[in-house]
């Protein structure tokens, strides 16, 4: 078995080959692993290179003897290597052999690892460099530089070394690339399944790579030339007849994802880079990062080249301890990850809410206002999560939301906006790391999600972005305090990004409208459209708030004031509902779908005064009913907050697709149905309102 790896350095004279190999065994010599062989040339000692010379009557006899691995003519001299070449090759030891390119030897089935190195340059360097040497003419030269040079042989291993710049980068080069082909491993699959652990193992004594050094830190990147590479966790084994000694072993998940045969060369190299690692270190210690840092950090996070640990430690640092300059360099980096969409246009505006509230579906009543007021909106929104519903699963009850780039790209440019779903657009791999990391662990920070939400923004081709930041007993934000720093820190990163950013805190105490549920909400928000009576008036309050303040980044509009004026009069012309409808029909649309057909009503147990309504707990309600995925399901709220009810009367209505779900959904009611009504019970001197009557507006601040 030879452990070693033969390479045979090619490359037209004045190239510089002579000197890089002398220069490379200054550095690659004193490890004991590589060794430069002497040709044997039938040219007389002190001409040309240091070598062997021998006369032609001795040089045919060890050919006849079989004393040369490989030999050829050339020039009118005969040159060969040493048989012993294969002594070296079997004890471990790396040989550097000068060759000749038209002399290439098939050396399969007798060197087990031979590598050709190319040394190439310019040929205005090349011409430069022999009429230094003085050995030619100027009409000898341009005749060499003139020859037509065969192509390498595709079946054998082939590294190019560029020659063309100063020595001591030349030789770093031609070094660097002589010891990734040194160290490659054969490849060897080994009947163990890792799971989600992709594992890799080496021999304790393997003679071509530090086994033990490679299994210290991080884990170790496992390259193949023709199919890139996989990232593997690394393990040692004991001598044994598992793996060979030059042998890698792969379990199964990691060989199927490197795609190659056994027996294939590969290379291994711990990951990540010592820079890398450095800045991670840096940051677990409490020092700032700059843009470039994060970058190299976040690629090396999504190629997997940090384990799980290490990255839950840089994550936990900096999710504590991110401040303004910080966060601005967070979403720098991750602008880095994806180009920007160009639409053409100097102002393309956004909404973006910290969400939380039930009912709060003013996406598709501010879009279609912005967008028939001339303004380009594309708009992306999330399903719900552990909510009854999103604003893309309202969105999906009329039309088609799971759109491609190049459909979102017709839609905004025929109609001016869209409402898509952002799973296929805004998709990010950091954040499925990030997520899987810091989800369990409970860490979250809300300057971290603003250089999230912000460099998405960013991405999508936004100019100028409001920001919707509910505050309450239930929401992500549980004081108008903190709604407002988050807010200044939205501003302040957006301004770092270059984007025109403004947040507002908004009174998320309780739901907004009357429908909980993708069909109930939609039901709503086609009433505020086609200005009906019954209209939910906190619904289209706060959808005319958020639809002037992005019109009010148009320099048509002199004032917050005129902005407002125009967002009423698009809503009350019908324009804004003529619009909603041109989005739907050109994301592809559908009979809108209807609230579910089987109904339970839940009464009020006493008389009294409605003192709050439990929007979070009655969206609970609506998930058992099958909400969000039967998009049909949901509760209909009948009184809110100041209405007073007499025992018997309705509070709110549970529609479900089906009879199973819309037991279960009762059944979650009858305990607790989420409205409190006072204990003192209705006073004499109030008349009962109305329970048709939509609830009050929420403030906005």
């Amino acid at each position: 078995m030879q452990t070693g790896t033969l390479f045979y350095v090619v490359g037209p004279s004045g190239v510089g080959k002579d000197t890089l190999i002398s220069e490379g065994m200054k550095a690659l010599g004193p490890s004991g692993r590589y060794v430069q062989v002497r040709r044997m040339i039938t040219r007389p000692a002190g001409i040309g290179e240091d070598h062997q010379p021998v006369n032609d009557e001795t040089f045919a006899a060890m050919v006849e003897d079989g004393r040369f691995l490989h030999h050829w003519q050339a020039h009118g001299l005969r040159y060969g290597l040493p048989i012993g070449i294969l002594d070296d090759l079997k004890a471990g030891r790396n040989v550097i052999a000068n060759g000749s390119r038209g002399a290439i030897p098939d050396l399969a089935g007798i060197v087990d690892r031979f590598v050709i190195v190319e040394i190439t340059a310019p040929p205005a360097i090349i011409r430069e460099r022999l009429m230094a040497r003085g050995r030619e003419s100027a009409e000898e030269i341009e005749q060499r530089l003139a020859r037509t040079v065969e192509p390498l042989p595709s079946n054998l291993d082939v590294v190019t070394v560029v020659n063309d710049t100063a020595l001591d980068e030349a030789v770093t080069r031609h070094v660097a690339a002589l010891d990734h082909h040194a160290s490659r491993l054969f490849l060897k699959r080994v009947p163990i399944a890792s799971a989600r652990r992709r594992m890799a193992y080496l021999r304790e004594d393997n003679p071509l790579v530090d086994a033990a050094a490679l299994a210290g830190e991080g884990r170790i990147e496992i390259t193949h030339a023709g199919t890139g590479a996989v990232r593997a966790e690394l393990d040692l084994v004991e001598p044994c007849d598992m793996l060979r000694p030059d042998e890698i072993g792969l379990s199964r998940e990691v060989f199927e994802a490197l795609g190659v045969g056994n027996g294939s060369l590969v290379s291994v190299a711990r990951t990540p880079s010592p820079s890398s690692r450095k800045i991670l270190r840096r940051k677990i210690a409490g020092e700032r990062l700059r843009a470039d840092d994060y970058e190299t950090l976040f690629g090396d996070i999504v190629d997997g080249r940090y384990p799980d640990g290490e990255t839950a430690a840089f994550l936990l640092k900096a999710i504590q301890s991110l401040d303004d300059e910080e966060a601005i360099a967070v979403a720098k980096a991750r602008c880095r990850f994806g180009p920007r969409i160009d639409w053409g246009s100097p102002s393309v505006v956004d909404k973006h809410s910290l969400g939380g509230i039930p009912g709060s579906r003013i996406t598709l009543i501010v879009v279609p206002i912005v967008a028939a007021a001339g303004l380009l909106m594309p708009k992306t929104s999330s399903r719900a999560i552990t909510s009854a519903s999103g604003t893309a699963d309202v969105m999906e009850a009329l039309c088609r939301i799971d759109l491609s780039f190049a459909d979102v790209d017709r839609v905004v440019r025929e109609t001016g906006g869209c409402i898509a779903w952002n799973g296929r657009l805004n998709h990010s791999v950091l954040d499925d790391v990030v997520n899987a990391i810091t989800r369990p662990l409970a860490l979250d920070s809300n300057t971290w999600s603003v250089a999230s939400i912000l460099s998405k923004k960013w991405t999508a081709g936004s100019t100028h972005v409001v920001i919707d930041m509910p505050y309450g007993p239930n929401a992500k934000l549980k004081t108008r305090a903190e709604a407002d720093e988050l807010g200044r820190i939205f501003e302040r990163v957006g301004a770092g990004l270059g984007m025109t950013v403004r947040a507002f805190a908004t009174d998320g105490g309780n739901a907004i409208g009357n429908g909980i549920g993708p069909a109930l909400e939609l039901r709503d928000v086609m009433k505020v459209l086609d200005n009906a009576p019954d209209a939910p008036a906190d619904l289209r309050n706060k959808a005319l708030f958020f639809a002037s303040q992005i019109l009010s980044f148009s320099p048509e509009h002199g004032s917050h004031a005129e902005a407002r004026r125009t967002a009423e009069e698009i809503l009350v012309s019908g324009r804004a509902r003529a619009k909603l409808d041109e989005i739907a029909a050109a994301q592809g649309a559908h009979s809108p779908i209807m609230p579910g057909p089987f109904t339970r009503t839940i009464a009020a147990p006493r008389d009294g005064m409605v003192e709050a309504v439990d929007g979070w707990h009655i969206a609970g309600i609506a998930r058992r009913a099958g909400a969000p995925h039967d998009k049909s399901a949901g509760v209909d709220l009948k009184v809110g907050p100041g209405h007073e009810v007499f025992k018997g009367d309705p509070l709110f209505m549970i529609h479900s697709g089906s009879v199973a779900s819309l037991e279960r959904a009762v059944a979650a009611a009858t305990p607790e149905t989420g409205i409190t009504l006072s204990s003192s019970g209705i006073r004499p001197s109030h008349i009962p309102i109305d329970p048709r009557e939509a609830p009050p507006a929420p403030t906005v601040t």
